[in-house]
């Protein structure tokens, strides 16, 4: 039996009881995922990204653990929600231009020491001092520097368009900005390099793409270390008591780690490990998270329909978008069909070992994406079902 069909075997006992759909995270590779993110860390805390997990009880379960430190969230109304809750150190990975809860945020001392927003531009202060609508509290601030890769004199741009600052200038002009306006504090600066954390660099079947892309993330990586370290200097002679420079991603954990400039990493994809980070030559880890479609239908010989099953994932369209039936191995979509809105069929020889009923287990292509199709996720432990948790969807809380 392999490893997969012994995973199968274990799923399908602990969720004998329970009709799909339904979805499960498996907490002994969740928790080896965590750890190894730990090891990857080399010692400097890592922050888990809120949007990746979705899930109040799995983010306390991995701040319990040693090594992790923080929440980084992705927007205002969940950040006063996670702070609420008993969260401490919430930093708001995105700007906001929700004013009600800039409002909440400047008039409540608690929520107002737990919270960091992420501001890029003059107008996010603007917005902030007319938003506070009365409210005094002192606002911690994160500057956003922009990672990408610039080539070609800057004709080829290779990275997120997020940030507009890029340069040590911008990054300290903005902070001097911060520094004598009242009612806001620079606490710390986030740099999210997604074109090398975020981008598997051993691509199936594809040696010369996954070439270019180990050798432009290598570029990136050796660009990124001086231009960070400089704007991290300059931003500390605006602002020396800096609490913390944040960097990283699932993909990149020991490289932005090995920064001096860096103080803390974030990554939160690596938990539940998702197709898209299959493909990594630096590291890897278990499939933590899954869902399960029942069998309601079977069409032929070599093939099966489940119900539901069309989850694609936020992102450029494109097959790696969409979730990829795992067990039992050697399942594939019809091409003329894929995953479906209420129905998606199923090719290969397994499909007729299934019965009406029997479950098929997929993997999401994203991570914390999956909870905004489930109310609770199953956690399971050996093959036991040991707790049931609800989403950010089972609480009633649908962010974006």
């Amino acid at each position: 039996m392999t490893p997969r069909a012994a995973d199968r075997t274990r799923y399908d006992r602990a969720t004998a009881h329970l009709d799909a759909p339904l979805a499960v995270v498996d907490l002994e590779a969740f928790d080896a995922n965590a750890a190894d993110l730990v090891r990857r860390a080399g010692g400097k805390p890592v922050r888990v990204a809120s949007k990746s997990v979705r899930c109040r009880a799995l983010l306390e379960r991995v701040l319990a653990m040693d090594g992790f430190a923080g929440i980084m969230s992705y927007t205002l109304a969940e950040s006063l929600w996670l702070a609420r809750a008993g969260f401490d150190d919430v930093l708001l990975a995105y700007p906001s231009a929700d004013r009600a809860a800039f409002a909440e945020l400047a008039g409540d001392a608690k929520l107002a020491a737990a919270v960091t927003v992420m501001v890029d531009d003059p107008a996010h202060l603007e917005l902030i001092d007319r938003a506070r609508d009365g409210g005094t509290e002192e606002i911690r601030i994160c500057l956003e520097l922009d990672t990408a890769l610039h080539l070609l004199g800057g004709r080829v741009r290779i990275g997120a368009r997020r940030s507009p600052l890029r340069d040590p200038a911008q990054l300290a002009g903005l902070a001097r900005e911060i520094v004598r306006r009242p009612g806001v504090r620079l606490v710390g600066l986030m740099a999210y390099e997604g074109h090398v954390a975020g981008v598997g660099d051993a691509v199936s079947g594809s040696p010369l793409r996954s070439r270019a892309i180990r050798l432009m993330q290598a570029a990136a990586r050796r660009e990124l270390v001086q231009r960070r370290a400089a704007v991290v200097r300059a931003v500390r002679d605006v602002a020396p008591d800096l609490e913390f420079v944040n960097g990283g991603g699932t993909g990149s954990v020991q490289h932005t780690a090995a920064e001096d400039a860096v103080t803390e990493i974030a990554a939160g994809s690596g938990l539940y490990l998702p197709r898209l980070f299959d493909n990594y030559t630096s590291f890897s880890g278990r499939p933590a998270a899954l869902f399960a479609q029942p069998v309601v239908r079977r069409p032929g010989v070599g093939v099966v329909t489940v119900l539901g099953g069309g989850y694609p994932a936020s992102g450029a369209a494109g097959r790696d978008r969409l979730p990829v039936p795992y067990l039992p191995e050697g399942l594939r979509y019809d091409p003329a069909e894929g995953p479906g809105e209420v129905q998606t069929p199923l090719l290969g020889a397994p499909a007729d070992d299934l019965l009406i009923g029997d479950k098929v287990w997929f993997r999401h292509a994203k991570a914390g994406e999956l909870c905004e199709r489930f109310d609770e996720l199953r956690l399971i432990e050996g093959d036991r079902v040991v707790a049931s948790v609800p989403t950010y969807r089972g609480e009633g809380r649908t962010f974006l």
